[in-house]
């Protein structure tokens, strides 16, 4: 059976029967028809693109640039309500994560083109978003991710989203190197819709309740508000199976013989969930509340406008279960003593399983006046955007503060994170007919923008020596306010030389208050051969200048046996260990391709690319001071000067920090193609959209080598964790009342070296001590049938994953004994790999019911 079905998803890609149709619009391909209006085949040639041109009027078919464009239409059937999974499912390039270490488990982040989150500008109506405040620190896929959080944007809020898959930074600064997303905000005066969907995994999980409303209104005689509300609750899913340090894979209690007490043995038995105690595994349960508008008004010569949104999120996720002896104490005051200790008290003689908790503010606001004098057009503008983030510890312990004063609450408050960022724009362009083919667009301006970025201390039980189970409050050496100010300024010329050629020249000079400045800049030019071939290339460099959370996190994280503290780059302790402080990212892209429109109603379009990054940023791997395969003495000599207390039973014990360590090499290509065919049986689109991608590393820099500030871990995590291909295949077809969206995704191989103890680390030498995960190509289907029950109620059901694919199971260390060490030195036997590009809880189906008035 499932031979048969995976020859029959493959062949479906083959014969292109299968993906967005009207799902996903290429840069230069027809629009995906869905109502009636768009049956006989209309184009998103005459869609006006804003992203990637400061010329006015640009449509899709003219850009020189590769933008995907994605409809309101396509992004309503997607099954579920978040925008990560809207563009994972869309836009080949684009993967999400399924899984985050601690808090980032709370904000899951995505990457274009295998590089960092980092490295894509967000923009809401062409303005920048603020990055979230909560930064992913432990090892993974999206490791040092702080970009927005495309999760506080209601897709119900959307009229489309332009993905410009190329670099930017000469044209929208820092960030913009893999590429943009500029999300264009619904702005109707009339009307609107309201839409509620449920759905779960397969395994009768992870519920998703959602419900949104979009409402466009006039605003006097010639303005117009659009609102969009929406809630989302989300329950716990659970992956996973039994801990290995309370039971044998067979899930019978562990015995004497394997490493426990009698006294543990007894203690062990009938545990509540046994043998299922640890919950780590799965999507945490969350409540959003999300706001939005957009509103603007003419006045004739000026327009004015503003939009903005308002996020609440409420999240907690499971940690590592804590067996039953791990807090107790003796009836001495600061005493712990052990099982055998007369009058030994247990905190809680069925274990606990700790949760991370989050209570999360984001909020952005921008408002502006644009219009026309002598000549020029021009825009001027003021975005803040604040994300604040208060985290807990729920149902745990502070092991040594029940040991010291016989007393331990069980929440916690750890502390908070703030990001918050003010950016004034000015935007002028004016057309001057200069002789050529086309006028000379001369569009230029400037940008000042201020960041600040707050560690709050947490409660004075949550930092009291190593501080509450599974999450440690921040210590006052981890807390602190930082800010620094950019100010930058641009030129843009787009020319029309000869008849079918268009040029496009950009220059920026960007000055940051803590980096110094730098001038950079971007060629692109196309040249339509017909109207059926057009060619088109762009040259580019560009720079990322670090985030501050990558400047100045700090913080401790800890599993039941080990405690890794990660050190701010630009701290003393670092420096004890070799880190320097950071310095930006230098990078550059060159890519080229062209565009065939060799029918009515067709369009293939291939870009090649590739981009260098100098200087990158990363996650050093784990250095080790106490049970690794090899110990810095230094490392617990940096973790004293900093000031950081851990817990005195952990067997592992170490630092990390980001660093400029690498140099590092992406090629990949970009391929569209697309087909609307009109019939007395409906219409039908087919579409077919991939990615290419390898990351490769070219340069590991001395001082990294010379301090073992990296690891094979690492390594593979830049270089293999992405899929190497990612295909998107899809039909939509329409007839009367009646709707299908089939979609099928392909997936690469993707693998990440993993070692539970650091292994050994040499640049020159094959791997020891580490053991390759790796996911082989899998293909995943999604299917969604609906029905117009009225003309203004449409009634949906649907799967994504609809064959339930899951990830493989982490490794197990060969030979290790009847107790199987894990590769990744987790607890938990038949744990999913959680670098899987396509999640880890299998399928998901659900039910979409739409009102539009």
């Amino acid at each position: 059976m499932k031979m048969s079905i995976g020859m029959i998803s493959r062949l479906a890609i083959v014969v292109g029967s299968i993906a967005t149709g009207q799902a996903v619009w290429a840069a230069d391909a027809p629009a995906a028809a869905a109502p009636a209006s768009n049956s006989a085949g209309a184009s998103a040639d005459d869609e006006v693109i804003v992203t990637g041109t400061r010329a006015v009027g640009i449509t899709a078919a003219e850009s020189a640039t590769p933008i995907k464009l994605l409809g309101a239409d396509a992004i309503e059937h997607v099954g579920q309500p978040n925008l990560n999974q809207v563009l994972t499912q869309l836009v080949p390039s684009f993967n999400a994560a399924a899984f985050g270490g601690d808090t980032a488990q709370l904000t899951l982040s995505a990457r274009l083109r295998g590089l960092s989150p980092n490295h894509t500008l967000v923009l809401v109506n062409g303005k920048r978003r603020h990055g979230t405040a909560n930064l992913a620190v432990l090892a993974g896929v999206t490791q040092g991710g702080a970009a927005p959080d495309l999760d506080f944007i209601s897709p119900a809020s959307i009229k489309r989203i332009e993905v410009l898959e190329d670099g930017a930074a000469a044209q929208y600064g820092s960030d913009a190197i893999a590429g943009v997303i500029n999300i264009i905000l619904k702005d109707s005066d009339e009307g609107g819709a309201v839409s509620a969907t449920g759905g779960q995994y397969y395994k009768s999980d992870g519920l998703i309740v959602s419900g949104s409303v979009n409402l466009g209104t006039k605003l006097g005689e010639s303005g117009f508000i659009n609102l969009t509300g929406m809630y989302r609750y989300h329950q716990r899913s659970q992956v996973g199976g039994i801990d290995r340090r309370i039971y044998f894979p067979d899930g019978t209690v562990r015995t004497t013989a394997s490493g426990l007490s009698p006294e543990q043995v007894a203690l062990y038995q009938n545990l509540p969930g046994a043998p299922y105690v640890n919950r780590i595994f799965g999507d945490p349960q969350s409540k959003l509340g999300q706001g939005g508008f957009n509103a603007g008004y003419d006045f004739g010569e000026v327009q004015l406008y503003s939009f903005g949104t308002y996020s609440h999120r409420t999240a907690a996720a499971y940690e590592n279960y804590r067996v039953p002896d791990r807090v107790r104490r003796s009836p001495v005051l600061g005493v712990q003593g052990s099982l055998t200790t007369p009058g030994e008290v247990l905190f809680n003689p069925l274990g606990f399983n700790p949760q991370e908790a989050f209570r999360e503010d984001d909020a952005a606001i921008t408002g502006g006046a644009k219009g026309q004098f002598s000549g020029f057009n021009w825009d001027l503008s003021v975005t803040y955007g604040r994300d604040q983030d208060k985290i807990y510890t729920q149902n745990s312990a502070n092991a040594s503060l029940y040991v010291d004063t016989h007393f331990t609450p069980t929440k916690f408050y750890n502390g908070k994170f703030i990001n918050d960022e003010l950016t004034f724009n000015a935007d002028f362009s004016k057309e001057v007919d200069i002789g050529m083919a086309g006028p000379l667009n001369i569009a230029f301006g400037g940008e000042y923008r201020r960041n600040g970025y707050t560690i709050g201390s947490g409660d004075p039980a949550a930092i009291y020596k190593e501080g509450g189970q599974s999450y440690p409050g921040f210590q006052p050496t981890d807390a602190g306010h930082y800010s620094r100010n950019n100010e930058s300024a641009y030129i843009d010329l787009a020319l029309t030389p000869m008849e079918g050629l268009k040029l496009d020249v950009a220059g920026r000079y960007e000055h940051y208050s803590d980096f110094g400045s730098k001038v950079i800049g971007k060629a692109t030019a196309r040249y339509d051969l017909s109207e059926a071939i057009a060619i088109r290339g762009t040259v580019s460099n560009g720079f990322r200048a670090p985030t501050q959370a990558e400047q100045y996190y700090s913080a401790t994280n800890v599993s039941p046996t080990s405690a890794t503290v990660q050190l701010p780059a630009n701290s003393e302790a670092a420096k004890l260990l070799g880190f320097n402080n950071l310095k930006p990212e230098k990078s550059f892209n060159l890519s080229g391709g062209f565009v065939l429109r060799p029918m009515d109603r067709a369009t293939i379009t291939l870009d090649y690319y590739h981009i260098r990054i100098k200087d990158r940023i990363f996650g050093s791997g784990t250095i080790y001071g106490l049970g690794g395969a090899t110990n810095n003495p230094a490392v617990l000599l940096a973790i004293a000067a900093h000031g950081n207390v851990l817990d005195p039973t952990v067997t592992q014990v170490g630092v990390a920090a980001f660093t400029n360590g690498v140099d590092t090499n992406t090629d990949g290509v970009d391929i569209t193609g697309s087909y609307t065919i009109p019939s007395d049986y409906g219409s039908f689109n087919l579409t077919l959209s991939g990615n290419y991608n390898k990351n490769k590393i070219k340069k590991i820099s001395d001082a990294a080598l010379a301090q073992g500030l990296f690891d094979y871990t690492s390594v593979s995590l830049l270089e293999h964790s992405a899929p190497r291909f990612k295909v998107i295949g899809g039909l939509n077809w329409s007839l009367d009342r009646f709707s299908v969206t089939a979609r099928e995704t392909l997936y690469g191989k993707h693998s990440v070296l993993y070692s539970p103890n650091g292994g050994a680390v040499t640049a020159t030498s094959t791997p020891t001590g580490y053991y390759r995960n790796k996911i082989g190509t899998a293909a995943l289907t999604d299917l969604e049938v609906g029905i117009d029950l009225t003309k203004t109620l449409t009634f949906s059901v649907g799967a994504n994953n609809l064959f339930n694919k899951k990830p493989p199971k982490v490794l197990a260390v060969p030979n290790s004994g009847p107790v199987p060490t894990l590769s990744t030195a987790g607890n938990v036997y038949d744990a999913p790999s959680t670098f899987s590009a396509y999640g880890i809880n299998g399928g998901y189906y659900y039910a979409r019911i739409d009102f539009r008035f």
